[in-house]
Protein backbone atom coordinates (compact mmCIF):
# COMPACT_ATOMS: atom_id res chain seq x y z
CA UNK A 1 0.00 0.00 0.00
CA UNK A 2 1.13 3.26 -1.09
CA UNK A 3 2.43 5.35 1.99
CA UNK A 4 -0.03 8.39 1.55
CA UNK A 5 -3.20 5.57 1.33
CA UNK A 6 -1.49 4.21 4.60
CA UNK A 7 -1.44 7.41 6.12
CA UNK A 8 -5.10 8.22 5.33
CA UNK A 9 -6.23 5.30 6.29
CA UNK A 10 -4.53 5.60 9.81
CA UNK A 11 -6.38 9.21 9.98
CA UNK A 12 -9.54 7.60 9.53
CA UNK A 13 -8.69 5.60 12.43
CA UNK A 14 -7.92 7.88 14.46
CA UNK A 15 -10.80 10.00 13.88
CA UNK A 16 -12.76 7.26 14.37
CA UNK A 17 -11.49 6.38 17.71
CA UNK A 18 -12.10 9.97 18.41
CA UNK A 19 -15.67 9.75 17.83
CA UNK A 20 -15.81 6.55 19.93
CA UNK A 21 -14.33 8.58 22.50
CA UNK A 22 -16.83 11.47 22.31
CA UNK A 23 -19.77 9.17 22.14
CA UNK A 24 -18.34 6.69 25.48
CA UNK A 25 -17.69 10.34 27.38
CA UNK A 26 -21.50 11.28 27.24
CA UNK A 27 -23.26 8.08 28.12
CA UNK A 28 -24.00 8.45 31.94
CA UNK A 29 -22.20 5.31 32.50
CA UNK A 30 -19.09 5.52 31.03
CA UNK A 31 -16.46 2.57 31.46
CA UNK A 32 -13.26 4.21 32.82
CA UNK A 33 -11.69 1.41 31.41
CA UNK A 34 -13.08 1.44 27.65
CA UNK A 35 -11.93 4.71 27.92
CA UNK A 36 -8.46 4.76 28.87
CA UNK A 37 -8.11 1.89 25.83
CA UNK A 38 -9.58 3.77 23.51
CA UNK A 39 -7.02 6.87 24.06
CA UNK A 40 -4.05 4.61 24.31
CA UNK A 41 -5.26 3.24 20.78
CA UNK A 42 -5.81 6.85 19.37
CA UNK A 43 -2.04 8.37 20.89
CA UNK A 44 -0.75 4.84 18.94
CA UNK A 45 -2.75 5.73 15.82
CA UNK A 46 -1.17 9.39 15.99
CA UNK A 47 2.46 8.52 16.92
CA UNK A 48 2.49 6.28 13.90
CA UNK A 49 0.59 9.01 11.90
CA UNK A 50 3.56 12.04 12.82
CA UNK A 51 6.35 8.69 12.02
CA UNK A 52 5.06 8.09 8.98
CA UNK A 53 5.10 11.57 8.26
CA UNK A 54 8.44 12.52 9.40
CA UNK A 55 9.97 9.88 7.11
CA UNK A 56 8.23 10.78 4.41
CA UNK A 57 9.13 14.36 4.39
CA UNK A 58 12.64 13.42 4.89
CA UNK A 59 12.65 11.22 1.40
CA UNK A 60 11.19 14.20 -0.30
Amino acid sequence: MPLQNHLTELERKHRALEREIQDTLNRPSADDMRLAELKRRKLQLKDEITRLRSSESALH
